[in-house]
């Protein structure tokens, strides 16, 4: 640890200002004004009396409760099984697995979900040839349980990930000794693997359950107006920027996710999960019977088809010239990513632009944070630290409200309001992904030992150059990781852009993907344009995997 400097505090000044004016700020001001008086400017609690009176606002909230709760009731169904079969058995083509498993986090719901209405929609292609074949059809996409349909399909990954790494960690002689001493398949499974692995399964299912309370756009590609993330977009952007009940409902929002944050803390609390080893030890892999191999390569294919089924239909939608009442398209067409390529080209070059300045200021402010937590003795360091991750629990229409209340009144020299600039849409993206590019950068900081600086500050060099020639390159790869990871989620990010974009020059590709899914005439290039937004986040990822793997080997030549 080194002593503070000037530069220091100026650093950490400026970083606290920014979080200030750009988060603290935005989020605060919902929150007084979904306490204040309509017209007044009184303190009151009768907008929240209003809320808990109005039917529809209390079905809305019971409704996002169930669906974000069934959803992950299916996410775990469909992680389960794959989480357990590839790191607890011999299961050829376990990588490839957990690959494809993780592929549906590459595409946002929103993107899916008309490409999904045409499988399984009331005249989707399974309902047509369940009809044709056995007489019945089957409401996978009606109402609040199309959007768990769709929303576990996409988000179950989070329980995936994290449960597979649980998994991993679990020392193999505890199931030994269990299965000595007589407990075999799903017994064993439910009283020893699962029960340690429960902090993997509950930080996946914490945040599939947040994600899903605080999504906007897939409930309203859906038609289903009836929740709350939805009504706080259409209470603000039909009634208007001073409706209170857009700001109650934004409060309600930030509380349940601060609520799910706690009450996941609550439930791990006091609790011990470890093992005398890491995945080591005991038996290895279990070997499954050839009757069990039948029925786990069923099981594994089943979910990957299922899961992988909306990436398949947008894919054919994007080439399709007519999709209506049949099981495949009538016919191919590139027209769709000509007119994607021609017309809609600056939704891509938009994207490219806010998600890469995005990513620089995560890049450089969670750098930052990270050296002045892990390097200095600055007193309220730690704030900066907490400060920034709490983004991750303000919901991004929140955000947006929060943009276009504290900023439109702000009027440029020419009388331009501020939230009226793409820049506001950029730092919105940037504030929400922070996070991530945070926590890359403290992974990197970490893993370099502060004995390198005080080798080169004995040698003369200033702290400065120090941070310039030393830190800075050793933490290139993880900072590389946090830039990727940050333009790849910034790129799909449409909860804060819909709430923020003027005008269809100024919009990102989410905005413009959001856009022609509206019109049936608009889908095919919407498909066209989901598919380069889908193989952008792709490359980002592997590139993101890349740098990191990369790091690691350098890292290892220099030891």
């Amino acid at each position: 640890m080194t002593v503070r400097s000037p530069g220091q505090i100026a650093l950490a000044l400026a970083i606290a200002l920014f979080l200030g004016v750009f988060l603290v700020v935005p989020v605060a001001t919902v929150v007084y004004v979904a306490f204040t008086e309509k017209g007044g400017g009184a303190l009151t609690l009768i907008n929240f009396a209003d809320f808990a009176r109005t039917d529809l606002f209390v079905r809305s909230f019971w409704n996002s409760v169930y669906v974000s709760a069934m959803t992950v009731v299916w996410s775990s169904a469909l992680a389960l099984p794959l989480a357990y079969l590839t790191t607890r058995f011999e299961f050829r083509g376990a990588i490839l697995v957990q690959t494809l498993g993780f592929l549906p986090l590459i595409m946002p719901p929103f993107v899916g979900a008309v490409a999904m209405q045409l499988l399984f929609g009331r005249n989707g292609s399974v309902n047509l040839l369940l009809d044709e074949w056995f007489g019945f059809t089957v409401g996978f996409m009606e109402g609040l349980n199309g959007i768990i349909f769709l929303q576990a399909i996409h988000y179950f990954p989070f329980i995936l990930v994290n449960l597979s790494a649980a998994l991993r960690n679990i020392d193999r002689s505890m199931e030994e000794a269990a299965q000595n001493l007589g407990s075999h398949g799903l017994r064993l499974f439910r009283r020893i693997a699962l029960p340690l692995a429960l902090p993997g399964y509950i930080a996946g299912a914490s945040l599939v359950f947040v994600k899903v309370f605080d999504d906007v756009a897939t409930p309203l590609l859906l038609n289903v107006k009836e929740m709350l993330a939805p009504q706080a977009y259409l209470r603000i952007t039909s009634i208007g920027i001073d409706d209170p009940m857009g700001y109650v409902i934004s409060v309600v929002l930030i509380v349940v996710a601060v609520a799910t944050m706690w009450a996941t803390a609550l439930v791990m609390k006091g609790k011990d999960y470890a093992t005398t080893q890491r995945g080591g030890g005991g038996l290895a892999r279990r070997q499954l019977k050839p009757r069990e191999q039948v029925l786990a390569y069923a099981v594994v294919t089943l979910i990957l088809l299922l899961v992988l089924a909306p990436h398949f239909g947008l894919v054919l939608l994007s080439f399709a010239t007519v999709w209506s009442f049949s099981p495949l398209p009538d016919g191919y067409t590139l027209a769709h990513y000509a007119r994607v390529l021609g017309d809609s080209s600056v939704y891509i070059k938009n994207t490219l632009l806010y998600s890469g300045l995005a990513a620089a200021i995560d890049v450089v402010i969670g750098g930052a944070i990270a050296y002045l937590v892990l390097r200095t003795r600055l007193p309220g360091r730690q704030w900066l630290d907490w400060a920034a991750s709490t983004a991750l629990a303000v919901p991004g229409v929140v955000l947006g409200i929060g943009y276009l209340r504290a900023f439109y009144g702000v009027k440029l020299p020419d009388g331009t309001p501020l939230a009226a600039l793409w820049i506001v849409i950029v730092l919105a993206i940037a504030i929400r992904r922070l996070p991530y590019a945070l926590r890359a950068a403290y992974a990197a900081l970490q893993q370099i030992s502060v004995s390198l600086e005080e080798a080169a500050e004995n040698l003369g060099a200033t702290k400065a150059r120090t941070v310039r020639r030393i830190v800075v390159p050793l933490m290139t790869g993880g900072l590389l990781a946090g830039f990727v990871t940050s333009f790849a989620t910034a790129a799909v990010e449409l909860s804060a852009v819909l709430m923020l974009v003027q005008s269809n020059s100024d919009a990102p590709l989410a905005y413009g993907l959001y856009v022609l899914m509206q019109t049936p005439a608009g889908r095919g290039a919407g498909a066209a344009l989901g598919v380069i937004a889908v193989i952008i986040v792709a490359v980002c990822m592997w590139l993101s995997q890349l740098a990191a793997d990369r790091s690691q080997r350098a890292r290892g030549l220099d030891i």
